[in-house]
């Protein structure tokens, strides 16, 4: 059983390679079609967080008991939302998954939530590969995401190591099986919806 933690959906992107705000794109849950923003919430709420929040501008059609924290810092990619939901949650933990992830299912972020320990954080990798967009970041995570930001540094997978290295953070090797739920969308094609 984790701590109690607070979920967000990362949904700030500009989705400039979709050519269309991937928060619309069509998509599935429990064999019911809906918006891929409306998908994610599901999923996120099908775990339990004690919280749950979108990072991004607030659009049309998000429910009114959702809270929307706008990003507090701009153009500099997922981790200027991350720091932003870090430093506003109460909660230890913040449970981060991104809008783009169409396939991630509730039980694979259960078992993310599994390995959690108070103050310490969960991110899934493969071979020497993070998924820092369905990972689990520990509230002290803040003071590395600030330090990234003054230097410029937006890489996540900078932020990853330094987290893993000062043990805020542990890896969950991903199973083959699950390596599908990790695939993103980014290009109308990765959506099917080339022509």
């Amino acid at each position: 059983m984790s701590p109690p933690f607070t979920a967000v959906l990362l949904a700030g992107g500009k989705s400039r390679r979709m050519g269309q705000d991937k928060a619309y794109l069509p998509s599935e849950w429990k064999g019911a079609s809906m918006p891929l923003w409306e998908r994610q919430l599901a999923v996120l709420r099908s775990v339990s967080p004690e919280k749950l929040v979108i990072s991004g501008p607030q659009k049309q059609g998000y429910p009114g008991s959702i809270v929307v924290f706008a990003d507090e810092w701009t153009g500099v990619g997922p981790l200027g939302g991350i720091a932003t939901c870090l430093r506003r949650t109460r909660n230890a933990l913040l449970l981060v998954l991104a809008i783009d992830l169409p396939k991630i299912q509730s039980g694979f972020l259960k078992k993310l939530l599994s390995r959690c320990e108070a103050g310490c954080g969960v991110v899934p990798v493969h071979q020497t590969c993070f998924e820092p967009l369905a990972a689990i970041y520990p509230k002290a995570a803040l003071g590395v995401a600030l330090e990234q930001l003054k230097d410029r540094d937006y890489a996540l997978q900078h932020f990853i190591d330094k987290l893993l290295k000062n043990r805020l953070m542990i890896g969950c090797e991903v199973d083959s099986s699950e390596l599908p739920q990790l695939t993103n969308w980014n290009t109308p094609e990765d959506a099917g919806l080339a022509p």
